[in-house]
C-alpha cells in the first residue's frame, strides 16, 4: 500500500483513466516468453489462500511479463492494484473488482460488463390479497379516502354528499372493526381512525342542520374515555344547542369544556368565555355578560369583546362605565405593522423588491381587514354612546371625538365629526347651524375628509332647493376628491335640476367609470336619457341595473315605464307584475296596469286592478273617475254614487262630480233623491245652467210648485250668459283691432300720422267656466313613490281633451240625462294631471312639495350601514 494515496484537492481525480497497462494486452500473449513458460510449468502456480479472511489478499506479489516491469497484485489473481502509482501520477482508489472482470473468466468468454447473457430479471412476486392483514390494510386505506372525499366535498359546498361519504365511511371503520377482531388482532385497532370518522361525521351532520344526530355522534365520542381530549368537543355540541337557542344547556357545556382546558391553553379559554358572555346576552342577563367580558379585557383584551362590553354597559345604562369601556376599546393594541414600512425607499432595490412582494399578500390583507374592522366597531361604539354618556348629544360627541384624538386611531377623529354632523341630517334638522359649521370646518383639512364634507354638504342645500350653493360645494368635494362618484352624481343632479341633460350624463358616466358599482349614477343615467329620448340606452340602463339589484321595484317600474314609451304595452305589463310581487299594495302600478290593459281592450283585468288600486289607495282621482265611469258604462249606476261622492269629497269645488252624482240617482229611478242633490248643487253653484236645466225639467216631470222659480233663474242665468258670450266676442274683435290698427299706426307714425286706438276690457264667461269640465289637480302618492320611484306617466292633451268631451256627454247641457246614449261613454283611463318630472334617483329619498326633483345623493357617508 505503500504506492496508495489519497488524491489532493490539486490533483486530477480522473487522471490515468486512459492510460494502457501493457499487463493486459491479450494479443501479445502468445508471443510472451514468461507468461508462456508460466503457463507450461509449475511457475505459475500459487499456493492456496490461507488469509485470515476469506476472500482479502494475502499480499501484494509480482508478476513479470515479456516487458520486464514488476507490478505488485493487490489480489490474489494477479489483477494490479487500481492505486498504484504508474507514471508518476495518483489515481484515486476505485472498487476492489474491475467491471466486466470475475474470477472465472474463462478463455474466449465474451465481454458483458452489465450482464445482459444473464436474460431478463424475473418477475417480483405477486401480493397475496387474501391475507387478512393485507385486507385490513386495503380497507383502512379506503376509510381514509372516504374521509378525504367527505372533506374535500364540504370545502366546494356539496355538504349532501361530504354526508355520504362520512356515513360510507362510517360504515366501512365498522367492517374493520369486525374483520380485526375475527382475525384475532382486536389489539391493534387503531383508534385514531376511528375518531377521525365519527368526528367528520358529526361535523358533517352539523353542516347539513341535522343536529340531534350531530349530537349523538359527539356523545360517542366524549363518552369513550379511550379517546384522549375528547372533552374539548363539548364545545361543539353548546354551539349545536346555540344555534337550536337552548341557552342554558349552551353555557352548561361551555362551562363543562372549559374545565377540561388546562391554563396551558390560554386562547381557546378566552374564546370560550367570550361565547359564554354571547350567550349571556341572547338571554338577556348584561350583569353575567359583563362579568365574563371584563374578565376576558382582563386577561387578553380584543377589539370584539370591549365592544360587546360597551354593548352591555349600554344596555343597563352605566354612564361612567360606558366611557371606560371606551377607552378600554380604543387601547387595544392590533398587533399589526405600520403602514410605513411598506412604503419603498429609493436606495435599496432588493428591499423595494421585497415590499413590492409582500404589500398585497395575505398578511397584508389579513392587517387592512383587522383595522378596518376596529375602525368600524370604534365608530359605531361611538356613534352609539355619544347621546347617552352626556345630557346634549353633541356634548358626547365631543368627548369621543377628544378620547380617540389621544388615541392610535387619530385619523378617525375626523370622520367622527363628520359623522355628528350627519346625525343632525339624519334627525331631519336641517337647520342646525352646527351641522353646517361642522362641515364647513373641514373645508382646510386633508383632500379625503374635506370631499367627504363637501359633499355631504351639497346634500344639505340640495334639499334645501339651494342650487348654487349646492353646485358651489359639489364642486369643492370634485376638487378635492376627483374620483368621488358621491360628489360626480351631486354635480350632475344640480345640472339636471338645470335641465342640462347631456352635462349631467357626462358627470353619471365619469361616476360610473370611477365605481362601476354605484348603483344611483347608472339609474340616474337612465332618467337622463329616458329624457332625451334616448329610449335604447335608457332601457340598456335600467337592464343592467336591475342584473344588480334584481329586487328594485324602481328600476323594474322605470323598465315597463320605458316598454309603454316604445310601444311594447306587452312587455310593459310583464314587468309591471313583477313590481306587483315584490310591492303588492302599491296603488300607482296598480292603476298603471289597468290603465294598460284598459288600453289592450280588457276592460275586466282593468276593472280588477283599478279596484285594488282603489282599495289600497282610496283618494286618487284618477282611479274614482275610471270606476265611476266604468259602472255607469255597465248600467250599475247605484255603484257609481259610491266613487263619485268620494271625488266630491276630495274636491269639493268641482261641480261636475256633484251633477255625476244626482245624475247617477236620476238614471237609477230615484227622483226624489235626485232633486234633493240637484237643489243642494244649486244652492252652493247658483249659476250653474246645467243644475237648473235638470230641476226645471224634474219640478215639471214631478209636477211641483218650485218649477216656475227655477225656470225664472235659468232664463236670467242664460241671459247673462249670453251678455258675458257677447262681451268676450266684442274683446276679442277689439284686440284684434286694435292689433291691426296698432300696426297701421305703427306705419303712421313712421309717417308723422298719429292713430287712437280704443280697446275694449276682455272678460271671461262664468256659465262657459261653469260648464268646462275641470281637470284633476291632485297628485299621486304611493309607497312606491314614497321610495324613491319614478312614477312618470306618459300623456298627451289629446287624451285629456278626450275624457273632458266624454265626460261633459254624461249630463248634457239641452237634453236629460237618460237621453245620452250609453255608446257616447268610454271609461277609458286617462291621465288629466300630464306627465310627471322624472326624478334621479339618489342614496336617499325624501317628499317634497314640488315633485320635479324629490331624491337627492346623500355621499357614501350619509348611507345608513
Amino acid at each position: 500500500m505503500e504506492h496508495v494515496h489519497l488524491a489532493v484537492e490539486e490533483d486530477d481525480l480522473y487522471s490515468g483513466y486512459n492510460d494502457y497497462n501493457p499487463t493486459f494486452d491479450s494479443e501479445e500473449l502468445e508471443n510472451d516468453v514468461g507468461f508462456q513458460q508460466a503457463v507450461r510449468t509449475s511457475h505459475g502456480r500459487r499456493p492456496p489462500m490461507t488469509a485470515k479472511f476469506p476472500g482479502t489478499p494475502i499480499g501484494p506479489r509480482s508478476l513479470a511479463t515479456s516487458f520486464g516491469a514488476r507490478l505488485h497484485m493487490a489480489s490474489s489473481m494477479g489483477r494490479p492494484m487500481t492505486g498504484a502509482v504508474q507514471d508518476g501520477s495518483a489515481r484515486p482508489m476505485t472498487a476492489v473488482r474491475a467491471a466486466g472482470y470475475t474470477s472465472a473468466l474463462s478463455r474466449g468468454s465474451a465481454f458483458d460488463p452489465l450482464g445482459q447473457s444473464r436474460g431478463p430479471a424475473p418477475a417480483l412476486e405477486a401480493k397475496n390479497e387474501d391475507t387478512p392483514e393485507e385486507k385490513i390494510k386495503i380497507l383502512e386505506k379506503k376509510v381514509n379516502d372516504l374521509i378525504e372525499e367527505s372533506c374535500m366535498a364540504q370545502s366546494m359546498g356539496a355538504l349532501q354528499v361530504a354526508l355520504e361519504k362520512a356515513k360510507e365511511a362510517g360504515r366501512k371503520e365498522r367492517a374493520l372493526v369486525r374483520q380485526r377482531e375475527q382475525s384475532g388482532s382486536a389489539d391493534h385497532i387503531n383508534l385514531d381512525l376511528t375518531y377521525s370518522v365519527l368526528l367528520n361525521l358529526a361535523n358533517q351532520y352539523t353542516n347539513n342542520e341535522m343536529y340531534p344526530e350531530a349530537l349523538n355522534s359527539y356523545q360517542i365520542i366524549v363518552k369513550n374515555k379511550m379517546f384522549s381530549n375528547a372533552g374539548r368537543l363539548k364545545v361543539n355540541m353548546a354551539n349545536i344547542y346555540f344555534k337550536q337557542k337552548n341557552y342554558p344547556k349552551a353555557i352548561k357545556f361551555y362551562r363543562m369544556a372549559l374545565d377540561q382546558i388546562t391554563n396551558a391553553h390560554k386562547e381557546m379559554r378566552i374564546k370560550i368565555m367570550q361565547n359564554i358572555g354571547v350567550v349571556f346576552i341572547c338571554m338577556g342577563q348584561y350583569t353575567d355578560a359583563i362579568t365574563s367580558f371584563e374578565h376576558i379585557m382582563s386577561e387578553s383584551p380584543n377589539i370584539k369583546t370591549g365592544f360587546n362590553l360597551i354593548l352591555c354597559y349600554y344596555a343597563i345604562g352605566d354612564r361612567e362605565r360606558m366611557k371606560k369601556a371606551f377607552q378600554k376599546l380604543i387601547s387595544v393594541p392590533l398587533g399589526i405593522d405600520d403602514e410605513d414600512k411598506y412604503i419603498p425607499s429609493n436606495e435599496d432595490t432588493s428591499s423595494n423588491m421585497v415590499i413590492e412582494a409582500i404589500k398585497n399578500d395575505k398578511l397584508h390583507q389579513m392587517e387592512r381587514d383587522l383595522k378596518t374592522l376596529a375602525e368600524k366597531y370604534i365608530m359605531t361604539a361611538a356613534k352609539l354612546i355619544a347621546p347617552a354618556i352626556e345630557t346634549l348629544f353633541a356634548t358626547g360627541f365631543d368627548w369621543c371625538v377628544d378620547m380617540v384624538k389621544s388615541s392610535q386611531y387619530v385619523e378617525l377623529a375626523n370622520d367622527l365629526e363628520i359623522n355628528k354632523a350627519i346625525t343632525y341630517l339624519r334627525q331631519k334638522d336641517f337647520n342646525q347651524v352646527e351641522a353646517v359649521e361642522t362641515l364647513k370646518a373641514f373645508e382646510k383639512k386633508d383632500s379625503r375628509v374635506k370631499s367627504a364634507a363637501a359633499t355631504n354638504l351639497s346634500f344639505l342645500y340640495f334639499l334645501e332647493k339651494d342650487y348654487d350653493q349646492a353646485d358651489r360645494y359639489a364642486d369643492l368635494a370634485m376638487n378635492a376628491d376627483r374620483y368621488n362618484p358621491a360628489a360626480l352624481i351631486n354635480k350632475g343632479n344640480t345640472v339636471f335640476v338645470k335641465q342640462e341633460y347631456e352635462k349631467a350624463a357626462e358627470f353619471y358616466k365619469e361616476a360610473l367609470r370611477n365605481d362601476s358599482s354605484c348603483t344611483e349614477g347608472l339609474y340616474n343615467l337612465g332618467l337622463t336619457y329616458k329624457r332625451l329620448n334616448r329610449l335604447e340606452e335608457a332601457l340598456d340602463c335600467f337592464l343592467k341595473l336591475h342584473a344588480i339589484l334584481r329586487n328594485s321595484s324602481q328600476v323594474m317600474y322605470q323598465l315597463a315605464s320605458l316598454y309603454e314609451l316604445l310601444e311594447n304595452p306587452e312587455q310593459a305589463i310583464e314587468w309591471l307584475m313583477q313590481v306587483i310581487s315584490v310591492t303588492p299594495t302599491d296603488a300607482q302600478a296598480l292603476a298603471k296596469l289597468g290603465e294598460l290593459h284598459d288600453g289592450e281592450g280588457d276592460k275586466s283585468q282593468a276593472f280588477q286592478y283599478y279596484y285594488e288600486s282603489f282599495r289600497y289607495f282610496p283618494s286618487n282621482i284618477d282611479v274614482i273617475e275610471w270606476l265611476g265611469a266604468y259602472y255607469i258604462e255597465t248600467q250599475f249606476c247605484e255603484k257609481a254614487i259610491q266613487y263619485f261622492e268620494r271625488a266630491t269629497l276630495i274636491q269639493p269645488t268641482q261641480v261636475k262630480w256633484q251633477l255625476m252624482v244626482a245624475s247617477c240617482y236620476r238614471r237609477s229611478g230615484n227622483s226624489q233623491k235626485a232633486l234633493e242633490t240637484y237643489k243642494e248643487i244649486h244652492r252652493k253653484f247658483p249659476e250653474n245652467v246645467e243644475c237648473l236645466r235638470f230641476l226645471v225639467r224634474l219640478c215639471t216631470d214631478m209636477q211641483l210648485k218650485e218649477v216656475q222659480d227655477y225656470a225664472t233663474k235659468l232664463k236670467k242665468v242664460e241671459k247673462m250668459k249670453e251678455i258675458r258670450e257677447q262681451r268676450i266676442k266684442s274683446g276679442r274683435e277689439g284686440s284684434a283691432r286694435s292689433r291691426r290698427e296698432g300696426r297701421e299706426s305703427s306705419a303712421g307714425s313712421a309717417a308723422g300720422i298719429s292713430t287712437p286706438v280704443l280697446i275694449s276690457p276682455k272678460k271671461s264667461s262664468v256659465m262657459d267656466e261653469v260648464k268646462a269640465v275641470s281637470q284633476s289637480e291632485s297628485k299621486h302618492f304611493s309607497p312606491l313613490l314614497d321610495s324613491g320611484r319614478d312614477s312618470g306617466r306618459s300623456s298627451s292633451s289629446t287624451k285629456g281633451e278626450r275624457l273632458s268631451a266624454k265626460m261633459r256627454s254624461l249630463p248634457g247641457s239641452n237634453e236629460p240625462y237618460e237621453a245620452s246614449s250609453p255608446k257616447e261613454l268610454d271609461a277609458s283611463y286617462v291621465d288629466p294631471l300630464g306627465p310627471q318630472m322624472d326624478r334621479p334617483k339618489t342614496g336617499v329619498k325624501k317628499r317634497v312639495e314640488d315633485d320635479d326633483f324629490a331624491d337627492e345623493e346623500l355621499g357614501d357617508d350619509l348611507l345608513p350601514e
